[in-house]
């Protein structure tokens, strides 16, 4: 800020090329307002300005400002060049906009930009990220040149979405390219073989990282952990985390804790619980899987002792939600609140849809309730989960 004074003294910020270099600079560091003014200041402006804002918007989730911003650059006359698709692209990815990352997709071809790598990863990983995995396999197949970030990109996606073999298969084309993977390509192959229980392959991986001179690290180690628990082979997870080279994080005891609240393992839950407390005692996700662990074997006085300890330490958990989107709107869903303006037309959907599940013979499961109360309030605390106030929502716009 020092230097932007001395250059607002000697004029050179009204340069397009100290300007945009200045916005750029505010961008990066979050500092919006400062940025913009930066820009509206400039004598004269070009496409590294605008993508310097664009890209900052991006940055920030203003999804207003950005798509605002990239039609303001079409109508002032400057055309989008493969970072304004980039830094767009990457915001819907990041935010789930998959309409209108399909819009600016669709205004790209229009304007008959060819798909490189640069613009093509980042398009890829937005497709992939909202879980539209035949849209991705497309444009991988039409990218003109695949590198590392390619293969990791759509790798990742299948092993988001449960296509665990087919990540598998996409790792071994990858080696047959001659494209050599780097540290996350493995993590997402082990990742892959975590989601889909794949306990043959992931030992050879695991060891292949060798040949190629990839260091594991702990995120590798993580998911090792992930798998093993998923699979109930506590004794076999406990070794690994015995013989690991690296000290446990909490990450390592977390993924641990989260199989056992999976199998209902007390007493392992509780030692890899106070492993989590003692490295990182500020987060309440641990403090909660212990709560349902000690819930789902029905030791309500250990799991209040949990609660009790969350109060006293001021842990809150984040409520988990869901969102949709619909005509480039995004709608958000939060369990057991009721703050959408469509609520009422939401409540009577859901009921509609609820009678007639619920006469083809629809049963609640219950045993996710972790409350100390009657059956039929474990039912009604299920009835308004955030994915089924999304349903209903999405029921009754349709």
């Amino acid at each position: 800020m020092e230097i932007h004074a001395s250059c607002v003294k000697t004029g050179c910020d009204l340069d397009v090329y100290v300007g945009s270099s200045l916005l750029d600079m505010y961008a990066r560091h979050g500092k919006m307002s400062e940025a913009f003014a930066a820009f509206d200041r400039l004598d004269s402006k070009n496409e590294v300005s605008w993508n310097a804002l664009i890209a900052g918007y991006a940055r920030k989730q203003d999804q207003n400002s950005a798509f605002g911003m990239f039609v303001d650059m079409q109508r002032c006359g400057f055309l989008a060049t493969r970072f304004t698709y980039s830094s767009i692209f990457s915001f819907c990815a990041s935010n789930g906009s998959l309409e209108q990352g399909k819009w600016v997709h669709a205004h790209m071809i229009k304007r008959g930009h060819k798909l490189n790598v640069f613009v093509g990863n980042t398009l890829l990983d937005m497709y992939a990220k909202a879980g539209s995995i035949e849209d991705a396999r497309k444009v991988f197949s039409r990218l003109e040149k695949k590198d590392v970030v390619s293969w990791n990109s759509m790798l990742t996606g299948c092993a988001q979405h449960g296509l665990s073999k087919e990540a598998v298969q996409r790792f071994e084309k990858m080696l047959k390219h001659g494209v050599k993977p780097n540290q996350i390509t493995f993590l997402c192959v082990l990742n892959a073989c975590s989601h889909g229980g794949l306990l043959k392959e992931w030992e050879y991986y695991f060891n292949l990282m060798k040949e190629y001179k990839v260091e594991p690290e702990i995120e590798h180690y993580v998911a090792v952990v992930d798998l093993l628990g998923r699979a109930g082979l506590f004794e076999r997870a406990r070794k690994f985390i015995d013989e690991m080279p690296l000290d446990p994080t909490a990450a390592i005891w977390g993924a641990l804790l989260g199989a056992c609240r999976m199998h209902k393992n007390v007493e392992l839950g509780q030692l890899a619980a106070e492993r989590v407390f003692e490295l990182d005692p500020h987060d309440a996700g641990p403090h909660l899987l212990l709560y349902n662990i000690y819930a789902s074997a029905s030791r309500w006085n250990d799991a209040a002792k949990v609660r009790k300890m969350m109060r006293e330490s001021g842990l809150k958990k984040e409520p988990a939600c869901s969102w949709l989107e619909i005509e480039n709107s995004v709608h958000l869903f939060v369990a057991n609140e009721n703050c959408h303006p469509q609520i009422k037309e939401i409540e009577h959907m859901w009921e509609k849809i609820n009678g007639r599940i619920t006469e083809e013979g629809y049963v609640p499961d219950t045993n996710y309730v972790l409350m100390h109360v009657d059956e039929q309030e474990r039912e009604s605390k299920l009835q308004y989960h955030s994915e089924k106030l999304a349903l209903a929502f999405a029921k009754e716009e349709y």
